[in-house]
Order: structure tokens, then sequence, then C-alpha cells
């Protein structure tokens, strides 16, 4: 039995098209249960749905044999995995965003950052000779220079829409993000063939 980590929402959407497109499963979870445990009935895969943010710790400590999860989430974390081939799918950037008239350069003081992304927030002012302030948040992150808790935010962003909606602007890209497909060592030894037709069946596949 092969087990594969998913994180819930969009991703693991995108992500069981993908496996059923390859043949990997016979039939999609349904999407209104509350189960975060599936076996497809072909019995070659059960899929584990977890926060993204857990999918690699799952699968660097055995409780899967391998994951899909986006690349930000692996470079923000310290993981000991492998990580064979990017997919097709979970294009996003991880973006710094703040109020319109931000400038950078204006800032002499310690920049407060409101972000999910403490260690890859930290690396880029870094590199820019800044030091910042970081406010670790786990969700709206919008609203945080809305209403002065931050002076900007370091997120990530898809179409850009929730920004505009709240009235705030990218200014820089940090990093580009799609889908990674990542390993257990140990799995990859045990479960070499499985893991090698499941790196072949979706890093050919037309996802278009």
């Amino acid at each position: 039995m092969f087990v594969l980590a998913l994180p819930k929402g969009r991703l693991a959407e995108e992500s069981i098209n993908l496996l059923y497109k390859a043949k990997w499963i016979s039939e999609k979870p349904n999407e209104k249960s509350k189960e975060l445990a599936f076996l497809d009935p072909l019995g070659k895969l059960k899929i584990l749905l977890v926060r993204a943010q857990d999918v690699p710790t799952y699968v660097e400590q055995s409780a899967a044999d391998a994951g899909i999860v986006g690349w930000d989430v692996i470079r923000e974390g310290s993981y000991d995995l492998v990580v064979p081939i990017a997919l097709k799918i979970g294009e996003c950037r991880l973006s710094l965003a703040a109020k319109s008239g931000f400038d950078l350069n204006k800032y002499q003081r310690k920049l407060r950052v409101a972000t999910k992304y403490p260690h890859l927030a930290k690396e880029y002012f870094f590199t820019k000779g800044m030091s910042c302030e970081i406010i670790k948040l786990y969700g709206s992150i919008e609203l945080a220079p809305l209403v002065g808790l931050s002076d900007c935010i370091v997120d990530l962003v898809e179409t850009g829409e929730t920004l505009r909606a709240n009235g705030l602007k990218e200014y820089d890209t940090i990093l580009n993000s799609t889908a990674r497909f990542i390993v257990n060592r140990s799995s990859l030894y045990t479960k070499r063939e499985e893991i090698i037709r499941f790196i072949n069946d979706l890093g050919e596949l037309d996802v278009s």
C-alpha cells in the first residue's frame, strides 16, 4: 500500500485530478466528506488529507511514503526529504505586498512584516541589508497593514484579487512556487518501483 499525503484545499483538488488522470485512483473522494483518510478501491493508494504545512512532517516521519506540497512550504521548513520532480500544478508566488505608496527604501527603522513564512521573509530582507520584525500570523494576513499591525506582508499570491480587494499592491516577487512531489528516504528504497512509476506517470502527464 502506497500512502500519499496531500494538503487540504485547492492543491488537494488539483492533485486528485492528476491522480485520476494518471489512473492511480479509480474515483475521486467525496468533496463533502469529513474523512481525512481515503483508500481508493483500486488498492494502489491511500490518501491522507492534512494541513499544507504538515505534509512534509507526515512524509519525513514515515506516516506517509510520499506527498505533494508547494515549493514555498518546503523552502520555509528544514526537512530531510527527497524532492525528485516538480509538478505542473499549484502555481503561485510568494510576494511582498503593502498599501499604495509603500517604499522599502524609506524605512530607516526596523520594518514590521506580517507573514506565515518567517524564514523566507527574514532571508529576503537580509539579502537587502535590512532588519525586520516578524509578526507571525496564521490567517487574514492582508488585514495586518490595514489596521497598523504591520508595514507590509509576505504572503502567497495566486491571482492578486484578494490583495486588490483589500487595497494592497504587490511590490516584489520573493519566490515562484509550484507543487513538488516529496518522498520519504526510507520509502525510496522499500517502495522504489511504485515511486518510480508514480514519478513517470505524473511527471509526464499533460495537465492542460
